[in-house]
C-alpha cells in the first residue's frame, strides 16, 4: 500500500510522533492507521516510563467552575518544562481532568492514597454483606477483592472511567498525552467544592 503525505500528517497530528516515525509505523503496519497509531503510542509510553523520575516542577494550577456555579474544581498538574504546559493538548488534559473530577467527585487521586484505616473498613463492610448473604467462607475473600476493586474504581481519580470516554480511565488520558508529549506528567493534587455540602 503507499504511504501518502496526508496519511503521515494525519498519524502526527493524532499522535504528536516525528514525521519519519509516523512514515515508519505506517510502512511496517500497510498503511493500517489505527495499528500505527498504537505502535507508537506504545512506543511514545516507553520512552515516557524511562522519563518517569525526572522532576515535574513546570504545569498549570487549573481551575473549573460548573454552569450555575454550585461545583468547582481546582488542580494541579505538572510537567518538566514550560514550553509543553503552554501547548493546546497540555491546557486541554488540564481542562478535561477538571471537567471530569467536577462530574464524578472522586475522593482520592489514587489507591495509594486511601487511609488504611478506610481500607480496612470498606473490606470488614464487604466481608460482612457477604457472609451475610450466605456466600461460603472459601470464596469470601475473592469477592471482598473484587468488590474492592470496584470501590477503588468509583472513588480513586486515576481509576475512574472518564466521563466524555467511558472506554478509558483517568490514567488512560494522562498516558495517552504523556506519550504524545514526550515528558513525564503528573496530576499532583485536586479539590473539589460543592455547594452545601458537609465538611469532614
Amino acid at each position: 500500500m503507499e504511504i501518502t503525505t496526508a496519511m503521515v500528517k494525519e498519524l502526527r497530528e493524532e499522535t504528536g510522533a516525528g514525521i519519519l516515525d509516523c512514515r515508519n509505523a505506517l510502512v511496517a503496519h500497510d498503511g493500517d492507521f489505527e495499528a500505527a497509531a498504537d505502535s507508537l503510542r506504545e512506543k511514545g509510553l516507553a520512552e515516557a516510563a524511562q522519563r518517569a523520575d525526572r522532576e515535574v516542577l513546570e504545569g498549570v494550577v487549573e481551575t473549573y467552575l460548573h454552569p450555575g456555579s454550585r461545583v468547582g474544581v481546582m488542580l494541579e498538574l505538572n510537567c518538566e518544562t514550560d514550553f509543553v504546559a503552554r501547548t493546546d493538548d497540555f491546557q486541554k488534559l488540564a481542562h478535561d481532568l477538571a471537567l471530569h473530577i467536577a462530574f464524578a467527585s472522586p475522593r482520592y487521586l489514587s489507591v495509594e492514597d486511601v487511609p488504611e484505616d478506610v481500607v480496612e473498613h470498606e473490606r470488614a463492610q464487604f466481608r460482612a454483606q457477604a457472609l451475610e448473604e450466605g456466600k461460603p467462607e472459601s470464596i469470601v475473600e475473592r469477592i471482598v477483592e473484587g468488590k474492592l476493586k470496584k470501590h477503588f474504581d468509583n472513588v480513586c481519580l486515576m481509576r475512574q472511567p472518564f466521563v466524555k470516554d467511558e472506554d478509558r480511565t483517568i490514567q488512560d488520558l494522562v498516558d495517552d498525552a504523556l506519550a504524545k508529549l514526550g515528558e513525564n506528567i503528573r496530576l499532583r493534587r485536586f479539590v473539589r467544592y460543592e455547594l452545601g455540602e458537609e465538611l469532614d
